[in-house]
Protein backbone atom coordinates (compact mmCIF):
# COMPACT_ATOMS: atom_id res chain seq x y z
CA UNK A 1 0.00 0.00 0.00
CA UNK A 2 2.93 2.02 0.93
CA UNK A 3 4.76 1.62 -2.77
CA UNK A 4 0.94 2.17 -4.69
CA UNK A 5 0.59 5.52 -2.65
CA UNK A 6 4.14 6.74 -3.43
CA UNK A 7 3.72 6.25 -7.29
CA UNK A 8 -0.11 8.01 -7.02
CA UNK A 9 1.72 10.69 -5.56
CA UNK A 10 4.88 10.97 -7.65
CA UNK A 11 2.31 10.80 -10.61
CA UNK A 12 0.34 13.68 -9.31
CA UNK A 13 2.70 15.84 -8.66
CA UNK A 14 4.08 15.37 -12.24
CA UNK A 15 0.78 15.79 -14.03
CA UNK A 16 -0.41 18.60 -11.61
CA UNK A 17 -3.54 16.87 -11.02
CA UNK A 18 -3.19 17.39 -7.09
CA UNK A 19 -0.85 20.29 -7.47
CA UNK A 20 -4.83 22.72 -6.50
CA UNK A 21 -2.81 24.73 -3.65
CA UNK A 22 1.04 25.90 -3.20
CA UNK A 23 1.90 27.84 -0.30
CA UNK A 24 4.87 30.27 -0.48
CA UNK A 25 6.13 32.70 2.71
CA UNK A 26 7.13 36.22 2.17
CA UNK A 27 8.99 37.93 4.35
CA UNK A 28 8.84 41.93 4.25
CA UNK A 29 12.07 43.79 6.36
CA UNK A 30 11.86 47.69 6.85
CA UNK A 31 15.46 48.97 7.43
CA UNK A 32 14.13 52.48 7.47
CA UNK A 33 14.14 54.06 11.22
CA UNK A 34 10.54 55.27 9.76
CA UNK A 35 7.58 53.38 9.92
CA UNK A 36 6.14 52.23 6.36
CA UNK A 37 2.34 52.24 5.42
CA UNK A 38 0.94 51.09 3.02
CA UNK A 39 3.99 49.52 1.62
CA UNK A 40 3.51 47.92 -1.96
CA UNK A 41 4.35 44.05 -2.51
CA UNK A 42 4.70 42.75 -5.49
CA UNK A 43 4.94 38.78 -6.49
CA UNK A 44 6.10 38.05 -9.58
CA UNK A 45 4.11 34.25 -10.13
CA UNK A 46 5.79 33.51 -13.08
CA UNK A 47 9.38 33.54 -11.44
CA UNK A 48 7.49 31.67 -8.26
CA UNK A 49 5.11 28.94 -9.95
CA UNK A 50 5.70 28.98 -13.96
CA UNK A 51 3.50 25.78 -14.31
CA UNK A 52 0.64 26.87 -11.91
CA UNK A 53 -2.46 28.21 -13.10
CA UNK A 54 -3.10 30.37 -10.20
CA UNK A 55 -6.47 31.82 -9.91
CA UNK A 56 -6.82 32.81 -6.74
CA UNK A 57 -4.56 33.55 -3.58
CA UNK A 58 -4.88 34.06 0.25
CA UNK A 59 -2.89 36.08 2.27
CA UNK A 60 -2.45 36.06 5.81
CA UNK A 61 -0.21 37.95 8.48
CA UNK A 62 -0.36 35.55 11.28
CA UNK A 63 -4.00 34.64 11.57
CA UNK A 64 -5.40 37.63 9.95
CA UNK A 65 -6.37 37.79 6.25
CA UNK A 66 -4.55 40.98 4.08
CA UNK A 67 -6.55 42.03 0.44
CA UNK A 68 -4.80 40.88 -1.98
CA UNK A 69 -5.20 41.19 -5.89
CA UNK A 70 -4.12 38.98 -8.89
CA UNK A 71 -3.13 40.47 -12.03
CA UNK A 72 -2.70 39.92 -15.90
CA UNK A 73 -0.39 42.10 -16.80
CA UNK A 74 0.19 40.86 -20.48
CA UNK A 75 -3.45 39.79 -21.00
CA UNK A 76 -3.07 36.44 -21.63
CA UNK A 77 -5.75 35.10 -19.01
CA UNK A 78 -3.35 33.90 -16.64
CA UNK A 79 -2.43 36.08 -13.28
CA UNK A 80 1.25 37.54 -13.25
CA UNK A 81 1.25 39.16 -9.82
CA UNK A 82 0.04 39.03 -6.81
CA UNK A 83 -0.11 42.74 -5.23
CA UNK A 84 -0.94 43.76 -1.77
CA UNK A 85 0.08 46.56 0.58
CA UNK A 86 0.87 46.49 4.40
CA UNK A 87 1.95 48.33 7.46
CA UNK A 88 5.46 47.68 8.45
CA UNK A 89 7.55 49.36 12.07
CA UNK A 90 10.60 51.37 11.64
CA UNK A 91 13.33 48.37 11.94
CA UNK A 92 10.66 45.80 11.80
CA UNK A 93 9.84 42.43 10.01
CA UNK A 94 6.55 40.64 8.62
CA UNK A 95 6.01 37.58 7.40
CA UNK A 96 3.17 36.39 5.67
CA UNK A 97 1.74 32.99 4.40
CA UNK A 98 0.67 33.15 0.81
CA UNK A 99 -1.46 30.18 -0.14
CA UNK A 100 -2.15 30.01 -4.22
CA UNK A 101 -4.98 27.77 -5.77
CA UNK A 102 -5.81 26.51 -9.30
CA UNK A 103 -9.28 27.07 -7.76
CA UNK A 104 -11.19 30.19 -8.80
CA UNK A 105 -12.26 32.07 -5.59
CA UNK A 106 -15.54 34.85 -4.96
CA UNK A 107 -14.25 36.67 -2.44
CA UNK A 108 -14.25 40.28 -2.53
CA UNK A 109 -12.49 42.91 -0.70
CA UNK A 110 -13.14 46.32 0.32
CA UNK A 111 -11.52 48.73 -2.76
CA UNK A 112 -9.47 51.52 -2.01
CA UNK A 113 -8.65 52.47 -5.40
CA UNK A 114 -10.76 52.44 -8.49
CA UNK A 115 -10.11 52.56 -11.94
CA UNK A 116 -12.53 53.48 -15.10
CA UNK A 117 -12.77 53.60 -18.82
CA UNK A 118 -16.17 54.50 -20.68
CA UNK A 119 -16.61 54.49 -24.01
CA UNK A 120 -19.07 56.76 -25.60
CA UNK A 121 -22.22 55.22 -27.28
CA UNK A 122 -24.99 56.49 -29.78
CA UNK A 123 -27.16 57.61 -26.51
CA UNK A 124 -26.12 60.81 -24.39
CA UNK A 125 -24.96 60.25 -21.39
CA UNK A 126 -24.95 56.40 -21.86
CA UNK A 127 -21.47 54.88 -22.02
CA UNK A 128 -19.94 51.44 -22.18
CA UNK A 129 -17.25 49.54 -19.62
CA UNK A 130 -14.00 49.14 -21.48
CA UNK A 131 -10.70 47.27 -21.06
CA UNK A 132 -9.07 48.58 -24.16
CA UNK A 133 -9.08 50.72 -27.03
CA UNK A 134 -6.55 51.06 -29.73
CA UNK A 135 -7.02 53.16 -33.14
CA UNK A 136 -4.87 54.29 -36.08
CA UNK A 137 -2.25 57.31 -34.46
CA UNK A 138 -3.97 60.02 -37.05
CA UNK A 139 -7.08 59.51 -35.49
CA UNK A 140 -8.88 61.58 -33.12
CA UNK A 141 -9.19 59.93 -29.83
CA UNK A 142 -9.74 62.89 -27.74
CA UNK A 143 -13.17 62.55 -27.75
CA UNK A 144 -13.91 58.78 -28.05
CA UNK A 145 -13.28 58.01 -24.14
CA UNK A 146 -15.34 59.12 -21.77
CA UNK A 147 -12.91 61.91 -19.62
CA UNK A 148 -10.91 62.21 -22.84
CA UNK A 149 -8.89 58.60 -21.16
CA UNK A 150 -8.91 56.26 -18.35
CA UNK A 151 -9.42 57.92 -14.92
CA UNK A 152 -7.73 56.00 -11.76
CA UNK A 153 -7.72 56.56 -7.83
CA UNK A 154 -7.09 56.48 -4.28
CA UNK A 155 -8.67 57.74 -1.39
CA UNK A 156 -6.68 60.80 -1.33
CA UNK A 157 -5.98 61.63 -4.93
CA UNK A 158 -7.45 60.54 -8.91
CA UNK A 159 -5.86 61.17 -12.41
CA UNK A 160 -6.95 60.63 -15.84
CA UNK A 161 -4.85 60.23 -18.65
CA UNK A 162 -5.23 61.86 -22.29
CA UNK A 163 -6.06 59.66 -24.96
CA UNK A 164 -4.35 61.66 -28.13
CA UNK A 165 -0.82 62.88 -28.81
CA UNK A 166 -0.36 64.63 -25.11
CA UNK A 167 -1.16 61.81 -23.16
CA UNK A 168 -0.62 64.09 -20.16
CA UNK A 169 -2.03 62.98 -16.65
CA UNK A 170 -4.58 65.71 -15.40
CA UNK A 171 -5.53 65.85 -12.08
CA UNK A 172 -8.62 65.61 -9.88
CA UNK A 173 -8.47 66.95 -5.83
CA UNK A 174 -10.44 65.82 -3.18
CA UNK A 175 -11.46 67.71 -0.10
CA UNK A 176 -11.93 64.51 1.81
CA UNK A 177 -10.36 61.07 1.28
CA UNK A 178 -12.77 58.47 0.25
CA UNK A 179 -13.34 57.35 -3.66
CA UNK A 180 -15.94 59.52 -6.06
CA UNK A 181 -14.84 58.55 -10.17
CA UNK A 182 -17.21 55.97 -10.14
CA UNK A 183 -20.16 58.41 -9.29
CA UNK A 184 -18.67 62.21 -10.54
CA UNK A 185 -16.86 60.13 -13.48
CA UNK A 186 -14.24 62.99 -13.41
CA UNK A 187 -16.95 65.72 -13.81
CA UNK A 188 -19.14 66.10 -11.01
CA UNK A 189 -22.56 67.69 -10.69
CA UNK A 190 -23.55 71.02 -8.94
CA UNK A 191 -25.06 68.78 -6.96
CA UNK A 192 -22.02 66.02 -6.29
CA UNK A 193 -19.90 69.75 -5.56
CA UNK A 194 -22.27 71.02 -2.67
CA UNK A 195 -21.64 67.57 -0.80
CA UNK A 196 -18.03 67.93 -0.90
CA UNK A 197 -16.69 66.25 -4.06
CA UNK A 198 -13.76 67.22 -5.54
CA UNK A 199 -12.99 68.18 -8.99
CA UNK A 200 -10.21 69.20 -11.72
CA UNK A 201 -7.85 71.35 -10.23
CA UNK A 202 -5.34 71.79 -13.36
CA UNK A 203 -5.39 73.24 -16.76
CA UNK A 204 -2.71 71.56 -18.52
CA UNK A 205 -2.32 72.36 -21.85
CA UNK A 206 0.46 71.50 -23.33
CA UNK A 207 2.86 70.80 -20.38
CA UNK A 208 3.68 67.78 -18.75
CA UNK A 209 1.48 67.78 -15.96
CA UNK A 210 2.74 66.15 -13.14
CA UNK A 211 5.34 63.70 -14.91
CA UNK A 212 4.25 62.43 -18.31
CA UNK A 213 6.54 61.50 -20.12
CA UNK A 214 6.99 63.41 -23.34
CA UNK A 215 9.48 63.92 -26.27
CA UNK A 216 12.62 66.06 -25.94
CA UNK A 217 13.62 67.70 -29.53
CA UNK A 218 16.79 69.71 -27.65
CA UNK A 219 15.05 72.35 -26.73
CA UNK A 220 11.81 71.62 -25.45
CA UNK A 221 9.85 68.93 -24.71
CA UNK A 222 7.36 67.00 -28.00
CA UNK A 223 4.32 65.14 -27.77
CA UNK A 224 4.08 61.81 -28.47
CA UNK A 225 3.60 61.80 -32.28
CA UNK A 226 3.52 60.60 -35.05
CA UNK A 227 2.33 57.32 -34.17
CA UNK A 228 0.93 54.21 -36.51
CA UNK A 229 -1.34 53.09 -33.40
CA UNK A 230 -2.18 54.60 -30.42
CA UNK A 231 -4.43 52.66 -27.45
CA UNK A 232 -5.10 52.39 -23.82
CA UNK A 233 -5.95 49.50 -21.62
CA UNK A 234 -7.07 49.50 -18.09
CA UNK A 235 -4.93 46.03 -16.65
CA UNK A 236 -6.65 46.63 -13.36
CA UNK A 237 -8.64 48.27 -11.60
CA UNK A 238 -8.47 47.50 -8.04
CA UNK A 239 -9.15 46.74 -4.82
CA UNK A 240 -5.41 46.98 -3.94
CA UNK A 241 -3.96 48.93 -7.06
CA UNK A 242 -4.99 50.14 -10.57
CA UNK A 243 -2.66 49.56 -13.34
CA UNK A 244 -3.44 51.73 -16.70
CA UNK A 245 -1.16 51.45 -19.86
CA UNK A 246 -0.76 54.50 -22.66
CA UNK A 247 0.32 52.62 -25.68
CA UNK A 248 2.11 53.90 -28.85
CA UNK A 249 3.21 51.50 -31.60
CA UNK A 250 5.46 52.99 -34.39
CA UNK A 251 6.46 55.98 -33.36
CA UNK A 252 8.54 58.34 -35.14
CA UNK A 253 11.11 59.58 -32.97
CA UNK A 254 14.97 60.44 -33.07
CA UNK A 255 15.08 58.51 -36.18
CA UNK A 256 13.71 55.07 -34.98
CA UNK A 257 10.37 53.90 -34.70
CA UNK A 258 9.47 53.03 -31.02
CA UNK A 259 7.19 50.93 -29.57
CA UNK A 260 6.03 52.04 -26.02
CA UNK A 261 3.91 51.56 -22.96
CA UNK A 262 3.86 54.34 -20.28
CA UNK A 263 2.23 52.03 -17.20
CA UNK A 264 0.72 53.95 -14.43
CA UNK A 265 0.38 52.51 -11.14
CA UNK A 266 -1.54 53.77 -8.26
CA UNK A 267 -1.85 51.60 -4.83
CA UNK A 268 -4.32 51.56 -1.78
CA UNK A 269 -3.05 54.62 0.66
CA UNK A 270 -1.44 56.34 -1.95
CA UNK A 271 -1.57 60.02 -3.67
CA UNK A 272 1.85 59.19 -6.03
CA UNK A 273 2.14 57.02 -9.10
CA UNK A 274 4.44 54.78 -10.01
CA UNK A 275 5.03 55.31 -13.69
CA UNK A 276 7.28 52.38 -15.72
CA UNK A 277 8.11 52.80 -19.41
CA UNK A 278 8.29 49.94 -21.54
CA UNK A 279 9.67 49.13 -24.90
CA UNK A 280 9.28 46.14 -27.04
CA UNK A 281 13.66 45.82 -27.67
CA UNK A 282 16.43 47.99 -26.01
CA UNK A 283 16.84 51.28 -26.22
CA UNK A 284 20.20 53.11 -28.01
CA UNK A 285 21.08 56.83 -27.32
CA UNK A 286 17.10 57.95 -27.28
CA UNK A 287 16.50 60.95 -25.17
CA UNK A 288 13.30 61.86 -23.39
CA UNK A 289 11.93 64.17 -20.45
CA UNK A 290 9.72 64.58 -17.95
CA UNK A 291 8.98 66.76 -15.25
CA UNK A 292 6.61 68.94 -13.61
CA UNK A 293 4.43 72.03 -15.10
CA UNK A 294 5.55 75.63 -14.59
CA UNK A 295 1.63 76.16 -13.33
CA UNK A 296 0.45 79.27 -15.24
CA UNK A 297 3.72 80.42 -16.30
CA UNK A 298 4.57 81.23 -12.79
CA UNK A 299 5.23 78.91 -10.62
CA UNK A 300 8.08 78.44 -7.36
CA UNK A 301 9.73 75.65 -8.36
CA UNK A 302 12.14 73.38 -6.32
CA UNK A 303 14.78 71.23 -7.25
CA UNK A 304 17.67 69.06 -5.75
CA UNK A 305 19.29 68.70 -9.10
CA UNK A 306 19.21 64.99 -8.50
CA UNK A 307 16.57 63.91 -10.38
CA UNK A 308 13.70 65.58 -7.61
CA UNK A 309 11.44 67.93 -8.79
CA UNK A 310 8.64 70.00 -8.01
CA UNK A 311 6.31 72.81 -8.80
CA UNK A 312 3.91 75.46 -6.75
CA UNK A 313 1.31 77.39 -8.19
CA UNK A 314 -2.60 78.74 -8.68
CA UNK A 315 -4.28 78.60 -11.98
CA UNK A 316 -7.96 78.33 -13.22
CA UNK A 317 -8.24 74.36 -14.14
CA UNK A 318 -10.80 75.08 -16.60
CA UNK A 319 -11.86 77.68 -19.42
CA UNK A 320 -15.16 78.61 -17.18
CA UNK A 321 -13.60 81.30 -14.88
CA UNK A 322 -17.00 82.25 -13.19
CA UNK A 323 -18.55 79.15 -12.18
CA UNK A 324 -14.99 78.13 -10.76
CA UNK A 325 -12.61 79.43 -8.87
CA UNK A 326 -8.18 79.39 -9.36
CA UNK A 327 -6.57 76.23 -7.84
CA UNK A 328 -3.47 76.11 -5.78
CA UNK A 329 -1.57 72.65 -6.67
CA UNK A 330 2.12 71.48 -5.94
CA UNK A 331 3.37 69.06 -8.09
CA UNK A 332 6.22 66.25 -8.11
CA UNK A 333 8.28 64.03 -10.06
CA UNK A 334 11.26 61.51 -9.24
CA UNK A 335 13.76 60.44 -11.47
CA UNK A 336 16.13 57.87 -10.35
CA UNK A 337 19.70 59.62 -11.22
CA UNK A 338 21.20 57.23 -13.26
CA UNK A 339 18.20 57.81 -16.20
CA UNK A 340 19.14 61.63 -15.79
CA UNK A 341 20.65 63.34 -18.47
CA UNK A 342 20.66 67.16 -17.33
CA UNK A 343 18.40 69.57 -15.67
CA UNK A 344 16.46 71.78 -18.18
CA UNK A 345 13.09 73.87 -18.56
CA UNK A 346 11.06 75.63 -21.14
CA UNK A 347 8.11 77.60 -21.37
CA UNK A 348 5.40 75.27 -19.82
CA UNK A 349 7.62 73.08 -17.85
CA UNK A 350 10.57 72.36 -15.46
CA UNK A 351 12.25 69.23 -16.22
CA UNK A 352 14.99 66.22 -16.97
CA UNK A 353 16.38 64.89 -19.59
CA UNK A 354 16.05 60.95 -19.44
CA UNK A 355 17.62 58.26 -21.30
CA UNK A 356 18.57 53.89 -20.57
CA UNK A 357 20.40 52.72 -23.49
CA UNK A 358 21.14 48.94 -23.37
CA UNK A 359 17.49 48.86 -21.47
CA UNK A 360 14.01 47.92 -22.72
CA UNK A 361 11.91 49.85 -19.53
CA UNK A 362 13.09 52.17 -16.94
CA UNK A 363 10.90 53.90 -13.87
CA UNK A 364 10.09 56.62 -12.51
CA UNK A 365 7.44 58.29 -9.53
CA UNK A 366 4.75 61.25 -9.41
CA UNK A 367 2.36 62.92 -7.26
CA UNK A 368 0.28 65.88 -6.59
CA UNK A 369 -1.15 67.62 -3.86
CA UNK A 370 -4.27 70.37 -3.89
CA UNK A 371 -4.89 73.16 -1.09
CA UNK A 372 -8.59 71.74 -1.07
CA UNK A 373 -7.60 68.86 0.68
CA UNK A 374 -8.22 68.91 4.22
CA UNK A 375 -5.60 66.15 5.05
CA UNK A 376 -2.70 67.41 2.52
CA UNK A 377 -0.25 70.02 2.44
CA UNK A 378 -1.45 73.78 2.51
CA UNK A 379 1.63 75.66 1.40
CA UNK A 380 5.06 75.50 -0.69
CA UNK A 381 7.32 75.14 2.19
CA UNK A 382 5.50 71.68 3.13
CA UNK A 383 4.89 70.20 0.32
CA UNK A 384 8.36 70.62 -0.99
CA UNK A 385 9.39 69.49 2.22
CA UNK A 386 7.50 66.38 1.52
CA UNK A 387 8.84 66.03 -1.72
CA UNK A 388 12.46 65.36 -0.16
CA UNK A 389 10.87 62.96 2.52
CA UNK A 390 9.26 61.27 -0.55
CA UNK A 391 12.13 60.78 -2.19
CA UNK A 392 13.94 59.06 0.56
CA UNK A 393 10.84 56.38 0.92
CA UNK A 394 11.25 55.85 -2.79
CA UNK A 395 14.73 55.23 -2.70
CA UNK A 396 14.48 52.82 0.48
CA UNK A 397 11.83 50.45 -0.20
CA UNK A 398 11.55 47.35 1.87
CA UNK A 399 13.31 44.28 1.79
CA UNK A 400 11.25 41.37 0.05
CA UNK A 401 12.33 37.93 0.29
CA UNK A 402 9.95 34.59 -1.13
CA UNK A 403 10.30 31.50 -0.70
CA UNK A 404 8.53 27.99 -0.31
CA UNK A 405 6.84 27.58 2.79
CA UNK A 406 8.03 24.16 4.78
CA UNK A 407 6.02 21.60 5.08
Amino acid sequence: MKTFTSIILMLCAATGICAHEKEIEVTVENTRSKDKTDEPIVIHLNEMVPDFPVRSAVVKDGDKEVPSQLDDIDFDMRADELAFVTDVPANGKKTFTITLSTEKADKQYPARVYAQMLLRTSKKNKYAKGTAIYAPGNSDTYRVLHHHGIAFESELAAYRIYYNEKQTTDLYGKFRKGLEIEESMFYPTDEQLERGFGDDVIKVGNSCGAGTLKGWNGKEASHIKPVAVRGQRLVADGPVRTVADAEVKGWEYQGKELNMICRYTLYAGHRDVQVDIIFDRPLDKEVFCTGVQNIAGNAAMHSDHKGLVGSWGTDWPVNDTVKYKKETVGLGTYIPYKYVRKETKDKDNFLYTVSAPGSSRFRYYITFTSTKETFGYPDKETWFSYLQEWKEELEHPCKVSVRFAAF
